[in-house]
């Protein structure tokens, strides 16, 4: 692909033309609910302790090799204590086709162990008591609270952090940043579920390389400034 080169000393244009009203944000928000209305993670678990270790092991990674790992984890530790007595080389066995697989197969044991010995084997509804374990930060915290307990948090990851810039949903420098405006701006009613009609919207739909603008559900709210000349791309319909 030829590509136009630009000054160094010129940085590129912000991708948004601005940044959405608040009426915009909401048309934005039920335009992705409409288009995709039983959204969830794609992640597969059963419990709130194999959603948080399916959460920690999708980091870097994506959600369907998780799912082929965690198969045959949790058919061997479907608890803290048996993942414990597992022990660190059989998960890593489990999980070495995944990226980082060391450091989480050492993370998710420590945290069993931890999950036994200060939480009675429970996960914690805790933002602070979540983020203390090893292999959890804000984000895998916001997603457990989200999925496991209901609350109305939102996980920036790398998809989410993509759209809040380019549509002007919620611009900001940092991961941190965009959340705070995601969950300023979002109505509250709909910001639990938010966060799985954007991940997927990024996923699927809002790209990295290539947005496909031509069959964006929120097309009309966004304010991505090259979103017409997109869609005027869009792939000609197979005979």
């Amino acid at each position: 692909m030829t590509t136009t080169a630009r000054p160094t000393s010129r940085p590129s244009p912000r991708p948004a033309r601005r940044a959405m009203t608040r009426v915009e944000v909401r048309a934005f928000i039920e335009q992705l609910a409409a288009a995709n209305p039983e959204a969830r993670s794609e992640l597969n678990f059963v419990d709130d302790f194999t959603l948080l270790v399916s959460v920690v092991l999708s980091a870097q990674a994506t959600d369907a090799s998780v799912n082929r790992a965690t198969v045959g984890l949790f058919a061997d530790a479907p608890d803290p204590a048996a993942m414990v007595a597992l022990g660190e080389e059989k998960v890593g066995a489990h999980i070495r086709s995944i990226g980082l697989w060391r450091t989480k197969a050492r993370n998710v044991v420590a945290l069993s162990q931890q999950l036994l010995d200060r939480f009675g084997g429970k996960v914690p509804h805790d933002r602070a008591a979540l983020e203390s374990l090893p292999g959890v930060g804000r984000k895998t915290a916001n997603v457990v609270m989200n999925i496991a307990f209901g609350d109305s948090t939102m996980a920036v990851d790398t998809h989410i952090f993509r759209i809040g810039n380019r549509t002007g949903l919620a611009p900001g420098t940092t991961p941190r940043a965009v959340e705070e405006q995601l969950v300023k701006r979002i109505p509250a009613e709909m910001l639990r579920p938010a966060h799985h009609w954007l991940i997927l919207h990024g996923r699927y739909v809002c790209k990295a390389r290539r947005p496909e603008c031509w069959r964006c559900p929120a097309f009309e709210p966004c304010q991505y400034r090259l979103k017409e000349d997109i869609r005027h791309e869009a792939p000609a319909a197979k005979a």
